[in-house]
């Protein structure tokens, strides 16, 4: 008997090892699913400006940028999207100029999705959303630039808030940091032993002067809540903290009510940039 359950739990135990090995050797393929990307060959409006950006010894990081169909109102501000870990750059800008139809938008893919060079990773994501900036948005000239991070993508948006001047922030199905959200996700592994990324978004929204405004998904089956309610608490500059509810993760982009709400949040955004740029006089 005794003999017996030794073996049991030998077997057990071997098989508690193979699966840790396992998720620690394809981490990069479960972070950064680049084959199941949503998008392929999404058509572009015939105004889209194709986008390269070059990364010295990588190659270039190629993107899209969607002018507004109609004239901008005052204060608007140029949209720099990042996706999730499995969208693509096309298919963001034409979803993000769904909403926006009179907001100039620019999107990057990662490195190693679709055609951009590299192979992804968290450093390089962050330090890309720092590039995409330098050489594409600086150079445009832009007054005003609002981030919108969409769940992995709420780490770049909210490290280049902390970084540039950026006046706003919309994180949607967003995350406090990477590692706690994979220790919530695989309780039973060691994290903080295995885990080659880092990404620390609450660290860098308390770092930021730019508003923030946070969307969650009412059934999220990915991001717990608790993950999400964390990032708002680092928020010292929040105008929105709205779910959305009978969505899911990835859902959410189907709901009218989310669609609403996020054009709520860009016009909150962009009212208290006006307003801040427009100060009372003294006295009134």
């Amino acid at each position: 008997m005794g003999m017996t359950f030794l073996k049991i739990a030998a077997g057990f135990g071997l098989a508690y090892l193979i699966a840790v090995l396992l998720i620690a050797v394809f981490q990069d393929r479960l972070l950064f699913p680049r084959w199941a990307m949503r998008g392929g060959a999404v058509p572009l409006p015939a105004a889209a400006e194709r986008v390269s950006i070059d990364v010295p010894e990588v190659g270039p990081l190629v993107g899209v940028f969607l002018p507004a169909e109609d004239d901008a109102p005052p204060a608007a501000a140029l949209l720099v999207g990042f996706g999730g870990n499995a969208w693509d750059a096309d298919l963001l800008a034409v979803y993000l100029h769904s909403v926006f139809p009179d907001r100039d938008v620019l999107t990057v893919n990662y490195r190693g999705y679709g055609p951009s060079a590299g192979r992804p990773s968290a450093d390089a994501i962050l330090e890309d959303a720092e590039r995409i900036y330098d050489e594409v948005v600086d150079a445009r000239g832009v007054e005003r630039v609002v981030t919108i991070g969409l769940s992995l993508g709420s780490a770049p948006a909210a490290h280049l808030a902390s970084r540039r001047p950026v006046e706003g922030v919309i994180l949607v199905t967003p995350f406090d940091s990477l590692q706690k959200l994979a220790a919530d996700i695989y309780p039973w592994i060691p994290v903080r032993l295995l885990l080659r990324h880092r990404m620390d978004v609450a660290r860098d929204v308390a770092r930021s002067s730019a508003m923030v405004a946070i969307i969650a998904a009412e059934h999220d089956e990915i991001v717990p809540r608790r993950r999400t309610d964390a990032l708002a608490d680092s928020a010292e500059n929040l105008v929105l903290d709205r779910v959305v509810g009978s969505v899911g993760h990835n859902d959410i982009y189907d709901s009218e009510e989310f669609v609403a709400t996020m054009r709520e949040a860009l016009s909150m955004i962009e009212e208290c940039c006006q307003t801040n740029a427009n100060p009372s006089p003294q006295g009134q």
